[in-house]
């Protein structure tokens, strides 16, 4: 164990490094406060860091833990199968978390396919199975605050079929969908698919033949051809309760999509309808101008992870949080953007959002997972995948690091008010 000295700012000021005396008192140095940290702990500057806890969620694994800013684990859970990825507390200190299924037909890196509510004492309180040979959640879920399940799903297109509709491959490939779920009745509620936002333009005589950088509220489905057919690999979602928007990270597209979520679901398969009347075409996209052949603006992501909605209550609210993996670069960035009032995407324009904080480091880098969440004290946690935890001030000044030695999803910060912690009685 290592140990760190508190010093009290003004009685140590005034006292003197040895006693001193004089007729009537004597001055004596008072014994210095001790603040014991775990070896993973590797910075600790109590001054700059928030007194909460951390989630850690360890990738695909078998368990995760609560930690606290000292290092010391305050409780931890055990699964029976490997995480699928997400995994957070719910206010009533239930688990929303996504699994691994077994004997699929097909899996890529991040794959679930069994969504569970973990009661306190580790039972299952709900289970919802979305696996078959044509679809397979993966990597997030969210729980909305109706009490519904948004889950994100690849969804197989046979070659022919994929063919047909313009996307130019000879085998089948696995694009992006979203659902959402009611709990109590385990009904699809809503729901949404790329494959009803297409746009191509490398046969005339198919449908969906437009010209890619005149269309950006539609998707180029031929932008990332892959043979394992892995087309977009989403990897991250947020919701915006305002706005009724979710926020989608698209790794293999290096952005970020916005969807209306106030369609209904025959609206959100159309270009009609919504808050926005766009139905489930995208109402906004930043991040890589590249992918709908656009020449305005600049390239921000290279491969992203979790789009960080913040809320009301947070600061620098209205405002997202991205983790840039910045693969080619070696360094990854964390970005926060002012997110427009009034959503505009056009053609031949420069439709990336303002970018206001970013904190980069030499040793801070992942090509995989990982991602960024705001403190109440305007902190931000950062979850570098493969090594652990950083807490940054807004001065970019590191107050706090904690080397887990393994790979972790993500990492949630929770106050020690907050009902998640309060209900788990610890």
């Amino acid at each position: 164990m290592k140990k760190y000295c508190i010093v009290c700012l003004l009685i140590s000021i005034l006292l003197s490094i040895s006693c001193r005396s004089n007729d009537d008192f004597t001055i004596i140095d008072e014994p210095e406060e001790e603040v014991v940290l775990a070896e993973e702990v590797e910075l600790f500057e109590l001054e700059g860091i928030e007194n909460s806890l951390v989630l850690a969620v360890v990738n695909a694994g078998k368990s995760s833990y609560l930690v606290n800013k000292k290092g010391e684990i305050l409780k931890s859970w055990d699964f029976d199968i490997g995480l699928g990825n997400d995994l957070e507390l719910l206010p009533s200190g239930k688990l929303l978390g996504i699994f691994k299924a077994s004997n699929l037909s097909f899996f890529f890196g991040g794959f679930g396919g069994i969504v569970r509510i973990i009661n306190i004492d580790g039972s299952i309180d709900w289970e919802f199975n979305y696996y078959s040979d044509n679809l397979l959640a993966h990597h997030d879920v969210e729980m909305l605050p109706s009490g519904n399940i948004l889950i994100m799903a690849w969804e197989r297109i046979l070659a022919e079929e994929a063919k047909a509709m313009g996307i130019d491959v000879t085998f089948d490939v696995f694009t992006e969908s979203l659902i959402e779920v009611d709990p109590n009745t385990n009904k699809i509620v809503w729901e949404w698919h790329t494959k009803d936002h297409i746009i191509q333009d490398t046969d005339s005589d198919l449908p969906n033949f437009g010209i890619v950088k005149d269309n950006p509220q539609l998707i180029n489905h031929n932008y990332n051809i892959r043979e394992d057919g892995d087309l977009m690999h989403a990897n991250g979602i947020d919701y915006d309760l305002n706005k009724d928007l979710i926020y989608l990270s698209v790794n293999f597209y290096s952005e970020v999509w916005v969807i209306d979520h106030s369609t209904t679901t025959i609206e959100a398969s159309s270009h009609e309808g919504g808050n926005y009347n766009k139905g489930g075409d995208l109402i906004y996209r930043f991040g890589n101008p590249e992918a709908y052949n656009n020449t305005f603006g600049t390239r921000l992501f290279d491969n992203n992870h979790f789009p960080n909605f913040l809320e009301s209550d947070e600061p620098g609210a209205g405002n997202i949080l991205v983790f840039n993996n910045n693969t080619a670069e070696g360094q990854s960035i964390v970005h926060e953007f002012k997110m427009p009032n009034d959503f505009q995407l056009n053609p031949d324009s420069n439709n990336e959002p303002e970018e206001v904080w970013r904190f980069t480091d030499s040793a801070l880098f992942n090509s995989r997972i990982s991602g960024a969440v705001r403190l109440k004290n305007g902190n931000t946690l950062i979850c570098e995948g493969d090594y652990g935890f950083w807490e940054v001030t807004p001065e970019k000044e590191v107050v706090w690091k904690y080397n887990g030695s393994g790979r972790f999803w993500r990492a949630y910060n929770y106050f020690l008010t907050d009902s998640e912690i309060i209900n788990l009685n610890l």
